[in-house]
């Protein structure tokens, strides 16, 4: 293996036998066994993957759940053992896979970092020299002289964490530390790991955030149901991860108005068509959809919408069509475009309405299955615009010393 290549992955394949059918006696397991009956299916989690992380990077894994990125992250920690293919380590490994994997329970918090600090292959020594820091990240030293059964989840994660980046591994395996804590952990997660990509630390982390993907990593890959599917640079693999959970067709909730027991519908059949692209790249922003439904009572309407970023939670961009209001029944249809040019990476989801005169509702596109449209950053961005680009608006301001 090069001297530059921290984790070596060639053709890794795994699988799990998934039972079936519990038998409960030895005549039904001989009976099943002479016909043939396995009593369990094999379950594919991985298939022929290969990849290297090289000394220095920080290493972003993405997939939705069940693909196989934990299953991969156990071989490489030498939990799991491959059914085909190798995994070669260049250094000292140190992962952070499972809330309280290496702890017990019924021991103190600092009886448990001498422990864990065992199973990690540290001696009584080093960890005497580490242990003030650990308890310091914590923040717990009220509680290391407590049962760890009496921490809440929150507090274990802390101290495990704190453990697994203080060992001074050459190599650092986490898997979704950022998905849980709280926000005060949080904040330190990411001061550690900017102080990490800056020193160069080698570093394999598996996250659903895009956002963190694009902001710690170098590299990443995305795998897809045991297989990957593609492996490059955070931009890519985060578009291609939107892209893969983005619904194409948009659904319709009726909003229905009573009087007394009758029931009275004034549209129908709302349809959201994306005209544009899902992928608004920087060389082009404009987005167009369009919109269909159908009047079956006389009133007038007109077509109210906005844009939400889904992980800010905050609405982008609003607009409607009131000036061009409709009348009479039957088949409507409008088209919008709009220029998203000022705005830096974020995933939108198109939430649209219809509405009456007087402005109440009376159909709205259900929010599950609205178009969304990812707004990518410029793969040209320097480190200036790039460290910038996590606002919402593109910075248009200037300097002046």
């Amino acid at each position: 293996m090069e001297k530059n290549i921290a984790v070596k992955v060639e053709n890794i394949s795994k699988s799990f036998r998934l039972p079936v059918e519990s038998t409960t006696s030895l005549k039904r397991t001989l009976v099943n066994y002479f016909k043939g009956i396995k009593g369990y299916r094999e379950q594919q989690v991985l298939r022929d993957i290969s990849f290297d992380v090289k000394k220095g990077d920080f290493f972003g894994i993405v997939g939705r759940n069940g693909s196989g990125k934990s299953t991969l992250l156990k071989i490489i920690s030498q939990i799991y053992l491959p059914e085909t293919g190798t995994v070669a380590i260049n250094g000292k490994l140190v992962s952070f896979i499972e809330l309280g994997v290496g702890f017990n329970p019924e021991l103190t918090g600092k009886e448990n970092v001498y422990l864990n600090g065992a199973l990690l292959g540290f001696s009584v020594k080093e960890i005497d020299d580490m242990y003030q820091d650990i308890v310091n990240f914590a923040e717990l030293h009220e509680f290391m002289n407590q049962k760890l059964k009496n921490y809440s989840s929150g507090m274990q994660v802390r101290l495990a964490f704190s453990v697994a980046i203080q060992a001074k591994s050459d190599i650092l395996v986490l898997d979704e530390v950022l998905a849980v804590g709280d926000e005060a952990f949080q904040r330190k997660c990411n001061d550690y790991f900017m102080q990490a990509k800056k020193e160069k630390k080698t570093i394999i982390l598996v996250t659903h955030s895009m956002e963190a993907v694009r902001k710690y990593c170098n590299r990443a890959m995305l795998i897809d149901k045991g297989k990957i599917k593609v492996i490059g640079t955070p931009d890519d693999v985060a578009n291609q991860y939107s892209l893969d959970n983005v619904s194409q067709t948009g659904a319709t909730t009726v909003i229905e108005e009573v009087e007394e027991v009758e029931e009275v519908v004034y549209v129908r059949d709302l349809k959201v068509t994306l005209n544009s692209e899902k992928l608004l790249d920087n060389e082009n922003r404009l987005l167009k959809f369009q919109i269909a439904y159908d009047v079956v009572k006389d009133r007038q309407t007109y077509i109210a919408f906005s844009l939400m970023d889904i992980e800010r939670n905050v609405w982008i961009y609003n607009d409607n069509s009131l000036n061009l209001m409709t009348s009479g029944v039957g088949e409507k249809s409008i088209e919008y475009q709009c220029n998203l040019q000022g705005i830096n990476q974020c995933k939108l989801k198109l939430i649209v309405s219809v509405r009456g005169d007087n402005d109440e509702p009376f159909a709205i596109a259900d929010s599950e299955n609205s178009p969304i449209v990812i707004v990518s950053p410029s793969p040209s961005m320097d480190k200036s615009a790039r460290m910038s680009s996590s606002g919402i608006m593109n910075r248009n301001g200037s300097w002046k010393v």
